[in-house]
């Protein structure tokens, strides 16, 4: 019996290790919702990163061009994420975004240390990350999906 309990033992232990390690995966913070974003949900992918505001005009204008860029990427290694320059969290960037029509991710921290991004005193700010994690190119003023769609490609060309 005691070799049996033993066994029972190291199984559950294995178990609790298990789901403690899980539960210890790195994450990018929550997004508008709530919800986690996990770190493995963006490595190995392009990244189009925009800085936004509810006061931006050329914000607002630009944010159905990021909506579609991002259907777009689905299925290309790459995506769309928001950042409020505001520093909105919780309900009230959830509010924020839905405001806007924000489809696409918005993180509730800001990346900008992660990637290696300058701050940006002017809005809006796009920055395009490589599948590396590198900054490639910042963009100021209000980008269109089909020259954000170019340049990812002139960038990918590039490696």
């Amino acid at each position: 019996m005691g070799t049996r309990l033993q066994a029972v033992i190291r199984t559950v232990t294995g178990i609790c290790a298990g789901l403690i390690l899980a539960g210890c995966t790195e994450d990018i913070g929550v997004d508008q919702s709530g919800r986690k974003v996990p770190a493995e949900r963006l490595e190995g992918q392009w990244l189009v990163i925009n800085y936004w505001a509810e006061w931006c005009g050329p914000c607002r204008t630009e944010i159905p061009e990021l909506n579609a860029l991002d259907k777009q990427l689905e299925e290309q290694s790459a995506s769309v994420l928001g950042v409020n320059f505001d520093g909105l969290q919780g309900a009230r960037l959830n509010k924020a975004a839905q405001a806007l029509g924000i489809e696409f991710t918005v993180l509730a921290q800001d990346p900008a240390e992660r990637f290696g991004l300058p701050r940006s005193e002017v809005l809006p700010a796009t920055y395009i990350v490589d599948d590396q994690g590198r900054l490639r190119e910042r963009l100021v003023g209000e980008q269109t999906a089909a020259g954000l769609a170019a340049r990812l490609q002139a960038l990918r060309a590039e490696e």
